[in-house]
């Protein structure tokens, strides 16, 4: 993945440049570093009109999307947090859709860079980033923000910010062990994100959480399966038309122009926490005009026919099962399954490869991201030999797709997976050779 914007300016190409030679690895969590950043700022995430904090362990990212999309429709300038980006580091921060520019964004990281100097602070990568979205959505004086977590929730940096709408999407299996009560621990650190205050809207359905889930400052929750939930669902053109309800009521035909059964919990989230937002029903037509414009780049986006190629970050157990269900219940195969896969460390790719049904695929060719944490890519095709499956491995994201393009035929599908370093880069080489003369 690309981190680097690029800017005319020497001065803003300097902080570009700057965060660019930042590690965006792991952070330590804490807020004591994002608070102090923040209040040398002015604490711009208190001067923002009213905020939406999504949590999750899959789909916040497509939830915060689907919300923005819908705010949008019904009148209001969002302001959109997300991360991580799959190919130029301007995707996390945006406005009404539109990512922020190289400028305004070399701009904003100077100011945090004035502030850092002065505070005696060594801020991290995310925490950088995190108080410039505060700073510039405040400058441009955003309706409402949209801020995606960057992981758990107590002691993300994003949670400097008091969501007056709080979203836990769902508590799977990431960033754990595997060990012990581990669910439990981690939906406590995801509802670490819920203020006094707020609506609480949870998507999490485990019954065996139902109490912990419940015991937060919100003053009100709202539980998918019991106040809202996606009704009905068929197979539609494109992605799905849906049936979803609110407390407020019930809207239909919507079409969701996305792949993936997951998806349509997603939108059930996002629809009532925007309503939840409003303290009202939305107009159905802004409900479906909301919805029709929702991308969700790199989430089971077909960007290429004849081979279909599909690419999808699935990057855990839950995102790898949920990509395999979509390939065998929405597409019909006439030839064969090529797979492009790369992991991150703290995946088994045995696991892995189960989960995203790479047994029933011809060919796997296995890369290594480019990332310090990548599995070696001769692990990844070793993992996938034991299970009986062709596959070989190839050094880089682009070179593996080249081969896997020059391997399939105009009937066959090759599915890009496994990490967002995986398919940030296969994404760029595709538009890349598209453009090409």
């Amino acid at each position: 993945m690309a981190d680097f914007a690029r800017s005319d300016d020497p001065a803003v190409q300097a902080q570009l440049d700057r965060l660019g030679a930042l590690s965006p690895g792991r952070d330590i969590l804490g807020l004591e570093r994002i608070a102090e950043l923040c209040r040398r700022l002015g604490d711009p995430q208190n001067r923002l009109p009213r905020t939406f904090h999504v949590a999750g362990t899959n789909g916040k990212g497509s939830t915060a999307r689907m919300v923005t999309e819908l705010l949008a429709a019904a009148g209001l300038s969002v302001g959109t947090y997300t991360s991580p980006h799959l190919e130029a580091i301007n995707e996390r921060i945006s406005r009404n859709g539109e990512p922020i520019g190289d400028d305004e964004l070399g701009a904003a990281i100077g100011g945090v860079a004035a502030v850092e100097e002065v505070a005696g602070i060594t801020p991290s990568y995310f925490e950088i980033l995190t108080a410039a979205a505060f700073a510039w959505f405040a400058d441009v004086a955003v309706d409402v923000a949209v801020i995606e977590v960057g992981m758990l929730g107590r002691y993300d940096a994003t949670n400097v910010a008091d969501g007056i709408v709080a979203v836990l999407t769902n508590v799977g299996h990431d960033h754990t062990d595997g060990q012990g009560a581990w669910r439990q621990a981690i939906a406590g650190e995801k509802v670490g994100i819920v203020k006094p205050g707020s609506t609480f809207v949870c998507g999490e359905t485990t019954p065996e959480l139902r109490e912990l889930l419940a015991d937060t400052p919100a003053d009100r929750t709202w539980w998918r399966g019991q106040d809202f939930d996606c009704d009905q669902h068929v197979l539609a053109l494109g992605g799905r038309s849906i049936t979803l309800r609110t407390p407020n009521g019930v809207v239909d035909d919507i079409h969701l122009p996305l792949h993936g059964e997951h998806q349509v919990d997603n939108a059930a989230i996002a629809l009532a926490a925007v309503e939840a937002f409003f303290d009202r029903a939305l107009d159905e037509d802004v409900v479906r005009e909301g919805f029709a414009h929702v991308t969700v780049p790199g989430r089971f986006e077909v960007v290429h026919r004849e081979p279909t190629v599909i690419i999808d970050a699935a990057h855990n157990l839950d995102g790898a099962e949920a990509s395999a269900a979509t390939l065998r219940n929405e597409f019909t195969l006439h030839g064969t399954i090529v797979m492009v896969v790369g992991f991150l460390g703290g995946r088994d790719p045995g696991e892995m490869l189960e989960a995203l049904g790479a047994r029933d695929a011809g060919f796997v060719i296995a890369c290594t991201p480019d990332s310090p944490r990548a599995i070696p890519a001769p692990e990844v095709a070793a993992a996938a030999t034991g299970l009986g499956i062709v596959a070989e491995s190839v050094s880089s994201v682009e070179d593996a797709l080249a081969r896997a393009l020059g391997l399939a035929g105009h009937d066959d599908l090759i599915l890009v997976t496994g990490s967002l370093y995986v398919v940030g880069p296969a994404r760029t080489y595709l538009r890349t050779q598209a453009d090409a003369p």
